[in-house]
């Protein structure tokens, strides 16, 4: 049976609806950075995930080929994830102005994918498809201590959640920090084939202890 990271880490993955405190271990993602409406048909952020599933896919079935990853096993492609900002605000973002966003979207990587690997997938991938691969990177990202929680209904309604996560973020000691890291999203339905109520979507976000000022 595949390995499925949504299922053996679930508290990754699948967060209960109330906040949480979580310390999030050191990442490694394929990731394109863009900006734009994600809602833009044809937009940059739709053609970016294109290129995001197609290195995933090419790392999944590689073992169908001659490039031969060390310690390579089967597994689910985990899921779409996204960090969100906006020029001069990293904690504040304006729904109403989608059109000034600014992201990284991305997947994770199993942790046998090595720079040499995702660097052969480009290649393989770029000589298959009809796709322009050069604004894809092999990101890492060390996330550390957040607040998460499990966000149900519509992407626009997501400021109800992340106030309920501000206010268990204070009750808890701590206090947001956007000084180098961003508002995470993990999206675990496809908008395409499931009611807008019914979106699962992991929203988290960085926080410090209130006396761990650095």
């Amino acid at each position: 049976m595949a390995f499925d990271y949504k299922k053996e880490y679930k508290e990754f993955y699948l967060p209960p609806k109330n906040p949480g405190i979580i310390e999030i271990p050191e990442m490694n993602y394929v990731a394109v950075r863009g900006t734009g409406d994600p809602n833009e048909e044809n937009g940059e952020y739709k053609k970016a995930i294109g290129l995001l599933y197609g290195i995933s896919f090419t790392i999944k079935m590689s073992y169908k080929g001659s490039h031969s990853i060390e310690g390579y096993f089967s597994y689910v492609v985990p899921p779409l994830e996204g960090l969100w900002w906006q020029e001069g605000s990293r904690e504040c973002i304006d729904y109403g102005h989608k059109d000034a966003f600014q992201w990284i979207t991305m997947i994770r990587l199993p942790d046998f994918v090595k720079k040499g690997d995702f660097e052969w997938a480009v290649k393989e991938a770029s000589a298959k498809k009809k796709m322009d691969f050069s604004k894809v990177e092999f990101f890492t990202y060390e996330e550390g201590i957040c607040v998460q929680c499990m966000h149900m209904g519509s992407y626009d309604s997501e400021m109800e959640t992340i106030q309920k996560m501000k206010k268990y973020t204070s009750d808890q000691g701590y206090e947001p920090d956007y000084s180098h890291r961003f508002h995470h999203e993990i999206y675990l339905s496809d908008p395409r084939r499931t009611a807008v109520e019914k979106l699962r979507t992991v929203i988290r976000n960085p926080v410090r202890k209130i006396n761990d000022r650095r």
